[in-house]
C-alpha cells in the first residue's frame, strides 16, 4: 500500500478553499494536514472537503489566527488536541488511523503549528520568542512522557524553524533572524534526534541541496530573489522510516493567484 501525506500552512482555509480543493483534485494525497486555518470550528469548510472525498476530519480553530486540521480519505477513530503552554490556541491535532485504513492502520499523525516567535530572538525582550521556546520544551516533555515514536507515527507541520544551513537562502545572514537562530535550530534538532524522529526530506535530499517551503510576501519578486526557508517538516518514527519513498515540495504553489506564503510538502510511504 502506498500512503501519501501532505502538510501545508494554508494561511486561511476559507480564503483559499478553492486552491486547496484544486490541489486535492490534482494531487490526491491520502491525508492533508493544514496549519494556520484561521477559522472557528463552526465555520470550517468541512462540506467542501467531503465533496472532494476527504470525509474523515479533525480540526480545531480560532477566528483570525492559528488553527490546525487533518482531513483524510482513510478513516480514523481516535483524535486528540493538546493545549500547549497552557493556552487553548489551536496549535496541535493528532489522529490515529483505524482498521479501515488497511496497511496504514495504527499510524498516528501529529500535526503541529509552532509559534513563529516574533522578530527579536531574545526571550527576555520578546514574549513571543519566549513562548516559542517554551512550546519546544513542551514538545520535548510530551515526547518523553508519551513516547510517540514507539509506534508508527508521523510528526509534521509548520514548525517555524529552518534547522540546517541549506534550509535558508543565506545561513550567515539569517543567524540572528528568528527561525534560524542557533537556540532554535539546535533545540529542534535535539528534540528530533533524542525523541527518535527521522527528517524525511533530508533523508532523501541531504545537504547541500537547498530546500525551501516558505517565501515571504514582502519580496517584490519571490521567485527571482528566491530567499526561501524550509519551515515545514515531515518527520517519521523508526517503524516508518524504511517505508519512505519520496518527499516533494510543490514550489509552483507559491506562484498561484493569492497564494499562501507556504507550499505543500508531501511524503510518500510504501507500507
Amino acid at each position: 500500500m502506498q500512503l501519501t501525506v501532505t502538510s501545508w500552512n494554508i494561511n486561511s482555509v476559507r480564503l483559499r478553499i478553492g486552491m486547496v480543493t484544486d490541489f486535492l483534485a490534482a494531487h490526491a494525497p491520502d491525508i492533508l494536514c493544514l496549519q494556520e486555518t484561521k477559522t472557528p470550528d463552526e465555520q470550517f469548510p468541512g462540506k467542501a472537503f467531503e465533496k472532494a472525498g476527504y470525509v474523515h476530519q479533525a480540526f480545531i480553530g480560532q477566528k483570525g489566527y492559528n488553527g490546525v486540521a487533518i482531513v483524510s480519505k482513510l478513516p480514523f477513530s481516535e483524535k486528540d488536541a493538546m493545549a500547549m503552554c497552557g493556552r487553548n490556541d489551536a496549535r496541535h491535532m493528532t489522529a490515529v488511523l483505524d482498521t479501515g485504513a488497511g496497511a496504514a492502520a495504527g499510524i498516528a499523525i501529529h500535526n503541529f503549528y509552532i509559534p513563529a516567535g516574533g522578530d527579536i530572538p531574545d526571550p527576555e525582550k520578546n514574549e513571543k520568542f519566549a513562548h516559542k521556546l517554551a512550546f519546544l520544551d513542551e514538545i520535548g516533555a510530551w515526547g518523553i512522557a508519551k513516547r510517540p515514536t514507539d509506534r508508527p507515527a508521523i510528526l509534521l507541520g509548520d514548525l517555524n524553524i529552518a534547522p540546517y544551513e541549506h534550509d535558508v537562502w543565506s545561513h550567515k545572514q539569517l543567524l540572528d533572524v528568528v527561525s534560524h537562530t542557533p537556540i532554535e535550530t539546535q533545540t529542534l534538532e535535539r528534540l528530533r534526534s533524542e525523541l527518535g524522529w527521522t527528517d524525511a526530506a533530508r533523508t532523501l535530499r541531504p545537504e547541500p541541496e537547498k530546500l525551501y517551503s516558505w517565501w515571504s510576501y514582502r519580496a517584490a519578486d519571490w521567485e527571482l530573489s528566491n530567499r526561501g526557508r524550509r519551515l515545514d517538516h515531515i518527520w517519521l518514527s523508526d517503524a516508518l522510516t524504511p517505508a519512505l519513498r519520496d518527499v516533494t515540495f510543490l514550489r509552483e504553489a507559491r506562484g498561484w493567484e493569492r497564494p499562501s506564503d507556504h507550499v505543500p510538502v508531501t511524503v510518500t510511504l510504501e507500507l
